[in-house]
């Protein structure tokens, strides 16, 4: 009997260690960030609509390519990766502005992908994991719903936001907003961010 207590005790220590060394070495993620004046860039393998007014046969749907350039009627190879819409227009005209007269160009982006350094990378335990293109005022319940939440090996709470931009790591409670809706574990992302979200041992 004594042994069996000794040997309960042991194992119920060597949990506790565990537990305590699964704990996030993390401070938690700032729950409302200051806004930021966000402006889409245009990342390889987006869709653009280019509009050339009055000029239909210079108008087309065309992707960036892997190397951040595209191609359109009259102009070769110009560079979209890392531009605003409208600064790619304002290239476009320059350029087209060799064949025709004051030309008006609008360009559309049809399908987000954005550039590497804007993107949100999911990780770990997803149901989903995957790259997402940031949007203003994105928040890492926006994201649950996108990877469609956690697996059931997940620990959601020991989960961490590496924020590029800043070089740290900060916890998350994915576990309580996801599974028990506590809103207060909601937290605001930044472009480049990456969710980490780890397995459970048990």
């Amino acid at each position: 009997m004594y042994q069996f207590q000794r040997i309960t005790a042991v194992v119920l220590a060597a949990i506790a260690a565990v537990m305590v060394g699964c704990a996030s070495p993390h401070p938690p993620a700032p729950r409302d960030l200051a806004s930021i004046d966000y402006d889409y860039l245009i990342g390889p393998l987006d869709t653009l609509n280019i509009i050339v007014w009055r000029n239909p046969e210079l108008s087309l749907q065309v992707p960036v390519r892997p190397d951040g350039k595209v191609t359109t009627p009259l102009v070769d190879d110009v560079h979209a990766l890392g531009k605003t819409p409208t600064q790619l227009a304002r290239d476009l005209e320059k350029s087209l502005a060799k064949y025709i007269r004051d030309p008006v160009v609008t360009v559309v982006v049809t399908s987000f992908v954005g550039p590497a350094s804007e993107q949100v990378r999911v990780i770990g335990e997803a149901a989903k994991p995957q790259i997402i293109a940031y949007r203003k005022n994105m928040s890492v319940l926006d994201v649950m719903i996108q990877v469609g939440g956690l697996t059931d090996f997940a620990d959601g709470n020991a989960a961490s936001i590496y924020r590029v931009a800043e070089g740290k790591s900060y916890n998350v409670r994915l576990r309580d907003l996801v599974k028990r809706g506590d809103i207060t574990a909601n937290v605001d992302m930044r472009p480049g961010d990456i969710l980490i979200i780890p397995q459970s041992w048990f």
